[in-house]
């Protein structure tokens, strides 16, 4: 069950699941909302106990509506796995593990690299649905950080909407009512992505404004070769789809004596310096290709 099925940030997730299927003998259904309608979400998630699923797995970006469903499918005897965004603790949801970054951590990191970067002056931290739980906690840690600094440093938090053809115009019409800013920061992949096309258009980055966020969609990746942005957030959204296969098909395998277990996938700045391979190569862990490969590498690997 997916919030924004057709989002190219989760083309790299379906693949890791297709694979993962491929791999274990199962196979799969991707479903859910397209525009992050929780009530769409849990629909699904009933339909699929109701079709007696061997297992599910749930962006839980609602802190409340998938309870229920959760209590349903486990009394039902199906396992429920969270991936991407989890249930905060105090939600009483009894999934089983979450498969994805520390939300909270990958934003509180976010503020940390804004302050290196800004040093002072006010910035826009950019949300695409305030309150949902992939995102809210990183604009959460972003802003702690930024107050644990100490530095004369202000934000807002603005909301942009959860399609492109929402987030560019919000994003560009903030700048040009704040063009005082000395940052803007975003916590999702398409508001990056347009933060990164509003510098490039306004040429911020030649007056001194950072930008900066979250994902791999290539405009995100050229805006940082381009140095218009100055770093994005890799979460390994291939990971969040294989991972979470493997847990469901190996809990299933071993009649639920093998895991389950929280497995967080990571936190990686992609800055100028490291972007190349980005863009350089074609595949399915990044979402940019179809082929099945193994991408060969060399030399040797730094921490």
């Amino acid at each position: 069950m997916n919030h924004v099925t057709t989002n190219p940030f989760f083309v790299p997730t379906q693949y890791g699941i297709q694979d993962a299927c491929a791999y274990f003998g199962c196979d799969y259904q991707w479903t859910g909302s397209e525009t992050a309608v929780v009530g769409e979400m849990v629909n699904a998630m009933n339909a699929a106990i109701a079709g007696k699923a061997d297992a599910i797995a749930v962006a839980i970006v609602d802190p409340k509506a998938f309870n229920g469903p959760t209590d349903a499918a486990l009394q039902a005897g199906i396992p429920v796995f969270s991936y991407n965004a989890d249930a905060p603790a105090n939600s009483d949801n009894k999934r089983l593990a979450y498969i994805g970054q520390d939300l909270y951590k990958s934003g509180f990191q976010m503020g940390q690299k804004i302050v290196d970067l800004v040093g002072s002056g006010h910035v826009g931290l950019f949300i695409a649905t305030p309150g949902q739980l992939n995102i809210q906690p990183r604009i959460d840690g972003a802003a702690a950080a930024i107050k644990a600094s100490g530095k004369p440093i202000t934000y807002e938090e603005i909301a942009t909407g959860a399609t492109i053809d929402e987030e560019l115009p919000k994003i560009k019409a903030y700048y040009l009512g704040h063009q005082d800013v000395k940052g803007m920061f975003a916590v999702d992949a398409g508001s990056t992505q347009s933060i990164g096309q509003v510098m490039q258009e306004f040429n911020l980055d030649k007056k001194g404004v950072h930008g900066g966020g979250f994902d791999l969609v290539p405009r995100t990746l050229e805006a940082i070769h381009a140095g218009v942005l100055d770093f994005t957030i890799d979460q390994q959204p291939y990971l969040q789809g294989f991972y979470t296969v493997m847990e469901m098909v190996m809990y299933l395998a071993s009649g639920g004596l093998v895991g389950p277990a929280d497995i967080n996938t990571g936190l990686k700045f992609v800055t100028k310096d490291n972007v190349g391979p980005y863009l350089n190569t074609s595949t399915r862990y990044e979402g940019n290709s179809a082929k099945q490969q193994i991408v060969p590498r060399t030399g040797p690997i730094s921490a």
